[in-house]
């Protein structure tokens, strides 16, 4: 489990098809306190690191199956190499719970189609999934590349969010442009609401 809560901007330094695609993400983490099988959270997916090493700088690789790239923004060959990447290493029990709860199991991809300057913050307007759309409210929270952010508005399958300056700054949203395809996460809560929603009509 994550929260949201950006902790280091990776670097894809090499693609690799072994059967599934395996990624070398270079990191300021102190590799040293990474297991081997830890799950770590790159743009808000859930990847179990395979391998790690610290030259010429701190990495470690993932291995990406078939179903994690149908449902992401990795794209059929992988994540191009410099690709920059928010990465959240996993919950502890008693860590700060800052963000929201977040599995790192990506729904699907949402499109950014507005972006504008509001003072010193930016304002973003994504189009979602039309099946992921009713998931998401007004004020409620969900997981954009890893992200935890906060729903302003809803408009059908479009809705809009607020990123400060802070944030901006410590992830990769600092670069964002028209057209990015961004991983969404939809809120733990809603889902099961609407599983019970369903259960319940159908009983």
């Amino acid at each position: 489990m994550f929260t949201g809560i950006i902790t280091d901007i990776g670097e894809v330094l090499e693609i690799e098809r072994r059967g599934d695609i395996r990624a070398r993400i270079g990191t300021a983490y102190d590799v040293a306190g990474i297991e081997l099988g830890a799950s770590i959270a790159c743009d808000g997916i859930c990847l179990t690191v395979i391998a790690k090493g610290t030259a010429p700088r701190g990495w470690f690789d993932v291995e990406i199956s078939a179903e994690t790239v149908s449902k992401t923004n990795i794209g059929a060959n992988g994540w191009p190499a410099g690709h920059r990447l928010n990465l959240e290493r996993a919950l502890k029990v008693g860590d700060e719970l800052g963000g929201h709860i977040v599995s790192g199991h990506v729904d699907g991809v949402a499109e950014v189609i507005g972006l504008r300057r509001e003072g010193d913050s930016l304002r973003l307007t994504f189009r979602a999934p039309r099946d992921l759309a009713g998931f998401i409210a007004p004020k409620g929270s969900v997981a954009l590349n890893g992200t935890s952010l906060t729903v302003n508005e809803v408009d059908g399958t479009d809705f809009g969010v607020n990123l400060i300056p802070h944030t901006q700054s410590v992830t990769t949203w600092g670069g964002v442009k028209l057209g990015d395809r961004v991983n969404l996460e939809i809120d733990t809560m809603a889902r099961y609401v609407a599983r019970l929603r369903d259960w319940a009509a159908s009983a």
